[in-house]
């Protein structure tokens, strides 16, 4: 298997703990967040990861060249920021399977890869979307799915608290999707994609109960130091 990695993020709701770093390399335990990331990668087959990358990329570089442990390490570069979507896109370009896991750099959620993409390819899908059960969906927006798990729409962050799925961050996208020409340039893979052809495309929801942090607030990276402690891969 082979991922993308969204690693170009500012990191700004981090800055009073995170300043000179992109936020993916946001130190836990002396360790970059990055490295947790591959551990896991790494313990569910993965060979290959891009890191989709703009911000401060040469620190990411300079850290992990070409390899971190038995994965090999690609980068493709935005030149302007491109957003979610065109981030994604571009990274494609270096995948060489007809697919590839795609993931935050910012957030860990141990889904089973492996039964991820045994779904995803008996249902034909065109993309997967990890999705975690929560009691309070307002942070994050929800999900909405039918019997057979089929995606049918997203609504907004709200200030009430709603019971229902999140996006988790990890997705599994067939390439070629990506490739039509009116997806060039800057579009939100959440917004322009996930949201405009989830009716018109097989979609599905891979719904999982297993770990999932987002570091992206000083709570929630506060939190990691003590519960990443125990990550072994």
């Amino acid at each position: 298997m082979e991922a993308i990695i969204l690693a170009g993020g500012f990191g700004t709701r981090l800055k009073s703990l995170v300043s000179d770093v992109p936020k993916s390399m946001a130190l836990i335990n002396q360790r970059p967040f990055l490295e947790y990331l591959f551990d896991y990668l790494i313990s569910q087959g993965v060979t290959k990861a891009v890191l989709s990358v703009g911000y401060k990329h040469e620190i990411i570089e300079a850290h992990f060249n070409k390899h971190y442990r038995t994965l090999e390490i690609d980068y493709a570069i935005e030149a302007e920021p491109l957003g979610t979507g065109g981030g994604i896109r571009l990274a494609f370009w270096k995948i060489s399977e007809p697919r590839a896991l795609v993931m935050n750099g910012d957030s860990l959620f141990r889904v089973d890869y492996l039964a991820m993409m045994e779904a995803h390819l008996k249902k034909n899908a065109d993309a997967t979307l990890a999705l975690r059960k929560l009691e309070d969906t307002g942070r994050y927006g929800r999900v909405s799915v039918n019997r057979a798990m089929r995606i049918t729409g997203f609504a907004e962050k709200q200030q009430e608290s709603v019971p229902g799925y999140i996006n988790g961050g990890v997705y599994i996208i067939e390439k070629l999707l990506l490739m039509e020409p009116e997806l060039r340039g800057r579009f939100s893979i959440e917004k322009d994609f996930f949201e405009r052809y989830c009716g018109d495309s097989r979609m599905y929801g891979f719904p999982s109960k297993d770990y999932f942090l987002d570091i992206g607030i000083p709570e929630d990276y506060n939190k990691a130091q003590h519960e990443f402690a125990g990550f072994k891969d």
